[in-house]
C-alpha cells in the first residue's frame, strides 16, 4: 500500500499578499481583499502578520508616533485606528521601552476610544492591505536610544501607560491642527483659546521649571512632529527652541518630523516650550489674519507663511538673547562639555546634513505681524543647569 504526501499550498493570506503587496507589477488590492473577505479563518494570521510588520518597523528605527503621522497623512484617519490596534496588540511582546514610547502608546488609547464601527469584510480587508503596503515600503530611520530611567522627572502609571504630559501635549497639538484646518476665523480662535486653556490648566509652563532633573551621562534624542502646512517655518521655530536649549534639531521634511538631540532635561524643555510657542503663534496669527480680512485683504496663505517665518526668526533671536544672559562663569565649563557631547551625538546620527532657506516669504504685513507676535510671546526662564 503506498501513500503520498499532500501539500496544503499557500495560505489565503499568502495568496492575498502575493497579489496585493509583493507583486508590484500586477498588484491588485481588490483581488487580495476578495480572497481575505471570503475566508474568515484567515483573520488571525492576517492580524499576526500585521503585528510582524509593526515589529519590523521598530527594528528599522521607527516609533509609534512616527508611523501614525505617516499613515494619517498618506491614508487618512480611519487606517490610523487599524494601526493603533496592531501596535497595541504587538506591545506585550515588545521589549521594555522608555517613557516617551509609553506616552506614544497611551496616545493610541485615545485613538482607539474614538474608533468607528468596523465596516464590511471586503472594505476592512482593503484598508488593511493598503496599510500593510505602506508599512512595507517605509525606509529605515536613524535609531534613537531610549532615555535612561533617571533622565526624566516624569512618572509612569502603574499599568505602564505613561505620564499625563504626553497625552496633554497630544490634545493641544490636535486642537492646533483643527484650528489650522478650519476656514472659519471664529472657530479657529475658539480652538486656539481652548489649547491655551489646557496649557494653563495643566501648568505646562510650570513643567518647564520641573525639567531640571539630573542629567544622564550621555545625550539622547526624540522626534517632534512638524506638520504641514507651513512646515518649513515651524521647523525653523523648533530649531530655534532647540538651539537655545543646548540641543540640535535635524528636520526630516518627507516624514514631517524633526529629530532633536540633547540631554534629557533639555529635551523636555524643548518639547514643552515649542508647543507653548506654537499655541501662542496660532492664536496671534488668527487675530492678525482676521484684522487683515476686515481690511479687504485676501492673501491668506502668503500672510500665514510670512507671519510664521517672522515669528520663528524673532523668537529665535529672543531665545538666544535670554539663554546668553543666564550664562555665568561657573556654567561655561558645563555648557562646553555638554555642547561637545550633543554635537558628537548628532553627527553620529546624521553624518550628512544640508542647510535650507525659508521659501515663500513675500508678505510684508505678515512678516510685520509675526515679528510683533513674537515680541509679545511669553517665554519662561529656563532652569539653571545642575553644576556637575
Amino acid at each position: 500500500m503506498s501513500s503520498s504526501d499532500t501539500s496544503t499550498g499557500p495560505s489565503t493570506v499568502d495568496r492575498a499578499f502575493r497579489t496585493a503587496l509583493y507583486d508590484s507589477a500586477d498588484a491588485s488590492l481588490d483581488t487580495g481583499a476578495s480572497l481575505l473577505a471570503a475566508d474568515p479563518a484567515a483573520d488571525a494570521e492576517l492580524a499576526r502578520r500585521g503585528e510582524e510588520f509593526v515589529a519590523a518597523l521598530w527594528g528599522r528605527g521607527w516609533q509609534p508616533a512616527d508611523v501614525v503621522r505617516v499613515v494619517r497623512r498618506e491614508l487618512g484617519d480611519a487606517p490610523v485606528c487599524l494601526l493603533a490596534e496592531l501596535i497595541r496588540a504587538q506591545a506585550p511582546r515588545d521589549r521594555v521601552r522608555g517613557r516617551r514610547w509609553r506616552d506614544q502608546l497611551a496616545q493610541l488609547d485615545e485613538v482607539l476610544a474614538e474608533a468607528p464601527p468596523r465596516p464590511d469584510r471586503f472594505s476592512h480587508a482593503t484598508a488593511l492591505l493598503e496599510l500593510y503596503r505602506l508599512l512595507l515600503r517605509l525606509p529605515a530611520l536613524e535609531p534613537l536610544q531610549d532615555a535612561p530611567p533617571h533622565g526624566s522627572g516624569r512618572t509612569t502609571t502603574a499599568d505602564g501607560s505613561g505620564s499625563s504630559g504626553g497625552r496633554m501635549l497630544a490634545r493641544i497639538r490636535a486642537l492646533l491642527a483643527k484650528a489650522e484646518a478650519t476656514g472659519f476665523p471664529e472657530e479657529a480662535e475658539a480652538l486656539s483659546a481652548k489649547a491655551q486653556e489646557l496649557m494653563a490648566k495643566h501648568s505646562v509652563d510650570e513643567a518647564l521649571l520641573d525639567a531640571a532633573a539630573p542629567a544622564p551621562d550621555a545625550p539622547g534624542a526624540c522626534r517632534i512632529g512638524v506638520e504641514p502646512p507651513y512646515e518649513q517655518a515651524k521647523a525653523v521655530l523648533l530649531d530655534a527652541v532647540a538651539s537655545a536649549n543646548h540641543c540640535r534639531a535635524v528636520w526630516n521634511e518627507p516624514f514631517c518630523f524633526s529629530t532633536v538631540v540633547g540631554f534629557e532635561a533639555d529635551l523636555e524643555v524643548v518639547e514643552l516650550l515649542h508647543t507653548s510657542l506654537l499655541v501662542q503663534a496660532q492664536s496671534a496669527m488668527t487675530r492678525a489674519e482676521a484684522a487683515q480680512r476686515a481690511g479687504g485683504r485676501k492673501r491668506t496663505k502668503t500672510f500665514r507663511q510670512s507671519f510664521l517665518a517672522a515669528y520663528a526668526h524673532r523668537v529665535g533671536t529672543r531665545l538666544a538673547e535670554a539663554a546668553g544672559s543666564q550664562v555665568t562663569d561657573d556654567l561655561l565649563p558645563v555648557l562646553a562639555s555638554r555642547e561637545v557631547a550633543v554635537t558628537a551625538a548628532a553627527d553620529r546620527l546624521f553624518p550628512d546634513t544640508v542647510s535650507t532657506r525659508l521659501r515663500g516669504v513675500s508678505d510684508e504685513a505678515g512678516w510685520t505681524e509675526g515679528a510683533r507676535a513674537a515680541d509679545r510671546a511669553q517665554m519662561r526662564s529656563r532652569p539653571r543647569l545642575p553644576s556637575e
